[in-house]
Parts: C-alpha cells; sequence; structure tokens
C-alpha cells in the first residue's frame, strides 16, 4: 500500500508548478543535499485557501511536496499547522530512513509558507480562550506551553541566520525553529514560524553594531523584546484571534499591569522586558513567574518532554558560536584598529586592537602586565580610540545620567535602580532630567547600558544610561 501512495504521488503530483494567487512561498534543500522543494500557500481567513509546489531531485522530495499540498489544501489553518514530517510521511504510507530527509524539507517549506501567509492574510475569530504562545525549542518555553490558559497555540522566530553560527546554540536559528516545530507538534499544539530575520536586523543588530562603533556597550536584548519581537508576536496573535501572548520568562505582573520580579530572583527576567509598553504587558501572560528553575524542569520531566534538561542558552543568539570580535567585523565592519591604552592623565600604558573590543568595568584582556594592582576600563574614546584604564576605585561613581526616560509612575516613586541586567538593585533618587542620585557608590556604570528603575520589586520605567 505504502508503494502505491508513493508511487501516485510521484506520477501525478498534486499542484506541481502551481502558483496560487496571493500566496507566500516558503523553501527548503539546496546544494548540500542536491534537493530543493518550494511550496507555494494561500490563506484566506481561517483556512488554507489554495496550495502548489514546486521541486527538484530525487523522488522522494517530489513526492513529499505532493502530499503537503495534498494535506494542507482546504484545511483549517491551525490543522495545517500541525503538520510535520512525520504526518507528510504518513500520507506516503511510510517512508523508508534513506527517504525521510524528503518529508523534512517539504515540512520546512511548508512551515516557511504557512507562517508567512498567516501573518499577511490569517483572520481567525477572536477568542478570549487563546493564546499565542512564543516557544523557542527550550524547557521554559515548554512548560509555559503546558500551563498556558486556554487553547494555546506556538509561534517561534527565526532572527537570524549565518553559516558562521552554531544551531543548536541559538535560540532563533533555522535549527532551532526545527526543533521547537517538533517539540510544539509533539505537545499536540499548532505552530507556527515567523521569519522576522530583517526587522531583527534592522531594528536589533544593526543598532547594536552602531552602538559599538559610537564607543558604547548596548544591550540588545531589551530592544528587542521592547521594539522587535513581542510587538511582532502581539501582531500575529491578532492575526490568529489570540487575546494574550505567553512567554517562558521569569517575571509577573502586578494586578495594574506592571512587571514585577519572578520568584526565582536569580531567574529574574524583567530587566530585559522593562521597555514594554503598558498595552504590550496588559496582554503578555508569564506562567513561570511563581517557579523556580529545578521546579520547571521537574514539570518537564514529569511529562516526559525531551528538553527538560536542555542547557539554557548563555549568549547573545545572534553571536551563538561566534566570537563578539569576528562579528563586529564581518557585520559591521569594525575590524582590528590598534590603538593606545592610557591612563587618566593620558600616559600610554599599552596598546589595544580596537576600542569596540572593551566595555568600562572590563578587567580581562587588557594585556597589560606588571603594573602592580589590577587594571580595568574607566572610558573608551570611539573618535580618538583611545580605552583609558585605572584602578577599582576610580570606577566608582554615585551619579549617573540618562536618556530616553519612559516612566510607568512618577519619579519620585522609584526608589532603586538596576545598572545591568546581573548587578544587583541599587537604592536611588531620580529626577525629571534625568540624573540619578545612587545611595551607595556603583563600580563600572556602562555607556549604553540600560537603567531599570523600580519601586521595590515592580519595574516602573527604563532609561539609556549616558555617563
Amino acid at each position: 500500500m505504502s508503494d502505491e501512495r508513493f508511487a501516485d504521488h510521484l506520477s501525478h503530483p498534486r499542484g506541481r508548478g502551481h502558483v496560487p494567487p496571493g500566496s507566500h512561498a516558503g523553501a527548503a534543500g539546496g546544494a548540500a543535499c542536491g534537493d530543493l522543494v518550494r511550496i507555494d500557500v494561500a490563506v484566506a481567513g481561517d483556512r488554507v485557501a489554495d496550495a502548489g509546489f514546486e521541486a527538484s531531485g530525487c523522488g522522494a522530495t517530489i513526492a513529499a511536496a505532493s502530499a503537503t499540498v495534498e494535506l494542507v489544501r482546504g484545511a483549517p489553518l491551525l490543522d495545517a499547522a500541525r503538520i510535520g514530517s512525520p504526518r507528510v510521511a504518513a500520507e506516503l504510507g511510510g517512508l523508508s530512513v534513506g527517504k525521510l530527509h524528503a518529508a523534512d524539507l517539504a515540512a520546512d517549506a511548508l512551515h516557511r509558507a504557512l507562517g508567512a501567509a498567516a501573518r499577511a492574510d490569517a483572520a481567525l475569530s477572536a477568542t478570549a480562550d487563546r493564546t499565542l504562545v512564543a516557544m523557542s525549542g527550550g524547557v521554559d518555553s515548554a512548560v509555559a506551553a503546558m500551563r498556558a490558559e486556554g487553547e494555546a497555540v506556538a509561534v517561534t522566530l527565526e532572527l537570524w541566520r549565518d553559516p558562521e553560527n552554531d544551531g543548536e546554540r541559538s535560540c532563533c536559528s533555522a535549527d532551532a525553529v526545527r526543533g521547537a516545530r517538533a517539540l510544539a507538534h509533539r505537545m499536540g499544539l499548532a505552530h507556527f514560524t515567523l521569519d522576522l530575520r530583517d526587522e531583527f536586523r534592522a531594528g536589533v543588530v544593526e543598532p547594536w553594531l552602531d552602538a559599538h562603533a559610537d564607543g558604547l556597550t548596548p544591550n540588545p536584548c531589551v530592544g528587542c523584546n521592547g521594539h522587535v519581537r513581542l510587538d511582532a508576536m502581539l501582531a500575529f496573535a491578532d492575526r490568529l484571534g489570540a487575546a494574550t501572548l505567553s512567554t517562558g520568562h521569569y517575571a509577573r505582573r502586578t494586578t495594574d499591569g506592571l512587571l514585577r520580579r519572578a520568584a526565582d530572583e536569580g531567574k529574574d527576567q524583567t530587566y530585559m522586558l522593562a521597555a514594554l509598553s503598558r498595552a504590550t504587558l496588559a496582554r503578555l501572560r508569564f506562567p513561570l513567574g511563581d517557579l523556580t528553575k529545578p521546579r520547571v524542569r521537574e514539570v518537564a520531566r514529569e511529562a516526559g518532554l525531551p528538553v527538560a534538561a536542555k542547557p539554557d542558552s548563555q549568549d547573545l543568539c545572534f553571536l551563538a558560536g561566534t566570537g563578539r570580535a569576528r562579528f563586529l567585523a564581518r557585520h559591521g565592519g569594525l575590524r582590528e584598529r590598534p590603538g593606545d591604552i592610557v591612563d587618566r592623565a593620558g600616559r600610554r600604558v599599552g596598546r589595544h586592537r580596537g576600542h569596540h573590543e572593551f566595555t568600562v568595568g572590563q578587567r580581562r584582556g587588557l594585556g597589560i602586565g606588571g603594573t602592580g594592582e589590577p587594571l580595568y576600563v574607566l572610558a573608551t574614546d570611539a573618535r580618538a580610540n583611545t580605552v583609558t584604564v585605572g584602578l577599582r576605585d576610580e570606577l566608582a561613581t554615585r551619579t549617573v545620567r540618562v536618556r530616553g526616560l519612559r516612566l510607568h509612575r512618577d519619579s519620585g516613586e522609584v526608589d532603586a535602580v538596576k545598572l545591568r541586567y546581573r548587578a544587583p538593585a541599587v537604592a536611588c533618587a531620580l529626577d525629571a532630567s534625568g540624573r540619578v542620585e545612587l545611595a551607595e557608590p556603583v563600580h563600572g556604570v556602562a555607556p549604553g547600558q540600560i537603567a531599570c528603575f523600580l519601586r521595590g520589586d515592580v519595574v516602573v520605567g527604563c532609561a539609556t544610561i549616558v555617563g
């Protein structure tokens, strides 16, 4: 029977060469495997209105693409979003191990097309019981999906694609998208992929590169959450009729809709969400906010999820497997540019390979020996290409200036500030001009970083540090 179904799709491929009007395309494969498939999908309202394909390579690729088109034509959108390579293989009566790759390619192409088509043209009826879940493929987002209230629909963002990246270590690569989709389908969830690579480069990576060129120390994750990722997912939630967006962030909300630190203070991520507007916060849900990380892993193990022990990502997603200096050179043109390391008096004490490789407070990597007490970066000057160093005590400051101040409450309510993601909160007073007076000295305040303002354990605003 399986041979007959396979032969039928190979001899009479459904929709080959057909490009539906208003459709969106997704492609997979290429030179590495010799097989290439493109699937075109048109979405209207809550259904897949039509689909077609083109493919080259082995017969299995053609048959798998044909089976995929037959599966999705006329299907409800959320049903189509549950189709993965196992379903494609089953439609062909089963595939041998050597031919499963064809089903994988067809599924990849389908979901790239489906995400683009749904983002542009889907219009599902709004329901308060549906939530879109941001699923990265890690344990946090998987448990967030399990704990989400109502009907959960998963979405994964592809933000960056670079041959130098380690796809297994990146939470936004094509490999991560594929893994997240398999996990969502295993959990019985409809899954969509959104390709936000253009928006991510323009809104996150390029500002990060520009900030390094200007001698600043940017935090791209705050901007990404505040202006790119979550906004795009909420717009997509509207397309799917989902009232809320659930994420795996360790954070909570107050009764009046502001961010509140997570129960697990060691995993708290409110700093990274500090730039969110109140309108966005009103639609966000944080199912992990009251859990500790060990408990999250325990929940995943109890559910038999294969990601229960998956390590957390440690670096910026677009740097996974790539050194920062190499990335700055390849993508920002910030190549080796030797300059002087100087002390506060302007005396040369060493040489560096480029001011952009250093940040205020840095100790390692200066390459200065035999000076007695350890030296730290006090400042960088992009124009002069110098790095100024000094003793740790010279880093201390009790006054911080900020710009772009955004507050959810009056400045007089601010009683503490976090000046880096992993830094402890420091008691402070903030005035409306953007001057922050600290109750105790802080070492290594870096221009370009984010100041996250607090009232107790509630985030009441943020700004960018000037100095």
